[in-house]
């Protein structure tokens, strides 16, 4: 038994190293998961963040958005797991795969989690940048090792539901669609404006989607703000998005590959 553990644990350690490196050899790839939720954090707060007001909550714009940005950051890297995975199954690497003695969940869980390292670079350049622009986060030590936890389960999530697309998909084309609907949540969540300022029916979508406990979770860690039911909700979410989406991309790489 732990002959068999040490050696998927190999093939894991060795298989996250390869997706690290082939994205090391992409320079450009890299610089646009940086850059765009740098980007995006300068336009609300310079630009949006003067006509925006904060609703009940009373807090600095800068102060409101910033944990949206983070998960922006985080889950627009992990996103591209898909494109990576949808990659591999069409290439001719995926051949190679095929002839080796390996669990059907490593392959996948390997590109995972290499997503997860760069995201969590990613969020942490984010909030640097959310820092130099005048965001002040207040939480204990606790709080901020809560806030480590929170982050790197919502990349792990995302990244894990990223392989199930990559998989599930035909085309990189169709892949690449994902990232866009991980950019997407925050913006109709409570993280960019309050969700009590949307009309009926967007409101009641932005009260219950899966980004809205998330992103109150971190705004209260951060801030050290009362956190409510938010952080609870937060780990069902992604608690049930990793187990869900796991085994069901273990089952989907098996049968794309065996023959």
């Amino acid at each position: 038994m732990s002959t068999a553990i040490a050696t998927t644990a190999g093939d894991l350690r060795r298989l996250a190293g390869r997706a690290l490196r082939h994205e090391a050899r992409t320079p450009d790839a890299l610089m646009v998961n940086i850059a765009l939720p740098v980007i995006i954090m300068l336009l609300f707060v310079y630009v949006f963040g003067g006509a925006i007001t904060t609703g009940s909550s009373g807090l600095a714009y800068v102060d409101f958005v910033v944990p949206a940005v983070l998960l922006m950051a985080g889950g627009y890297g992990a996103a591209l797991t898909a494109v990576s995975i949808s990659r591999e199954m069409t290439g001719g690497m995926i051949d190679r795969f095929r002839t080796l003695p390996i669990s059907g969940w490593v392959v996948p869980a390997g590109f995972v989690v290499a997503s997860v390292v760069r995201s969590v670079v990613a969020t942490a350049i984010a909030l640097a940048v959310a820092i130099a622009l005048g965001f002040r986060p207040s939480a204990s030590l606790a709080e901020g090792a809560l806030v480590l936890v929170l982050v790197f389960g919502y990349v792990l999530a995302v990244s894990a539901v990223a392989a199930l697309w990559g998989l599930f998909v035909r085309s990189t084309q169709a892949a690449e669609a994902f990232s866009f609907m991980v950019i997407f949540f925050p913006y109709v969540s409570d993280g960019v404006v309050p969700a009590e300022t949307m009309p009926g029916p967007l409101r009641g979508f932005a009260e219950h989607q899966p980004t809205t406990p998330i992103v109150e979770a971190l705004r209260a860690l951060l801030l050290d703000q009362p956190m409510g039911n938010a952080g609870w909700l937060s780990a069902i979410w992604l608690t049930a998005a990793v187990l869900i989406s796991v085994p069901i991309a273990a089952v989907l790489f098996r049968r794309r590959t065996v023959r």
